[in-house]
């Protein structure tokens, strides 16, 4: 892979920072980790750039029986949902609007679940006039990070930063021109998958999430 893996979200988190030191210590700066494995990578980023910390609510439409294709996504959006649909597929296999909704419908109820499970009651962090930096830990498709991009958009940031320690280079080419800016520490010339960047991948819980946005609130 030409470079050493890292050794945990934290450590991709440090290496970030880095790559947006020019953010640290701005009153205008916002962090938005995408739940659950981008959070600890976005707690280390608002650590050490000394910026609040907030979540990115990103849910994947799959298809009923091939929920690894993404039909599209639903994104939190101020107290709206933000929805990106991936028309390419919904041709293709021709979906019918009533399957479509009824995904749509359960993956909205699960996010709003989600947001109100990980904040315990804190008001979202504020982003229209604010640089925002999205933050996950990697990016492999990009297609649930569109929504994300778009949900943030919505909301009139003053500068939309997509942050990632590691991604596939097709999907950081096509994200750069949604956004700002597009900081990717590491693209791997074989990308398989996220994980592969990391020597400890594992799944992160609610309960983490929940710790670092309490630690940086």
């Amino acid at each position: 892979m030409g470079r050493r893996p890292y050794a945990d979200r934290e450590e991709a988190g440090r290496v970030l920072a880095e790559q947006l030191a020019g953010y640290a210590g701005r009153a205008d700066v916002v962090v938005l980790g995408l739940p659950r494995g981008g959070v600890p990578v976005a707690a280390r980023v608002a650590s050490v750039l000394r910026a609040p910390l907030d979540v990115l609510v990103v849910r994947k439409l799959g298809l009923p029986g091939r929920a690894e294709l993404a039909m599209g996504a639903v994104a939190g959006a101020g107290s709206d949902v933000e929805l990106v649909r991936n028309e390419q597929v919904l041709a293709e296999l021709e979906v019918s609007p009533d399957v479509f909704d009824e995904v749509r419908r359960r993956e909205v109820t699960e996010l709003l679940r989600r947001e109100t499970a990980f904040r315990e009651g804190r008001d979202r962090a504020p982003v229209r006039g604010w640089a925002v930096l999205m933050v996950d830990d990697g990016l492999a498709t990009g297609s649930t990070m569109r929504a994300a991009v778009a949900a943030v958009r919505r909301q009139q940031p003053a500068r939309l930063v997509l942050a990632v320690p590691v991604g596939a280079r097709e999907a950081c080419e096509t994200l750069r021109a949604e956004v700002d800016e597009l900081v990717c520490a590491w693209t791997p010339d074989s990308f398989v998958a996220v994980g592969q960047a990391y020597r400890d991948f594992h799944q992160v819980s609610d309960g983490q999430v929940r710790s670092a946005l309490a630690a940086c609130s």
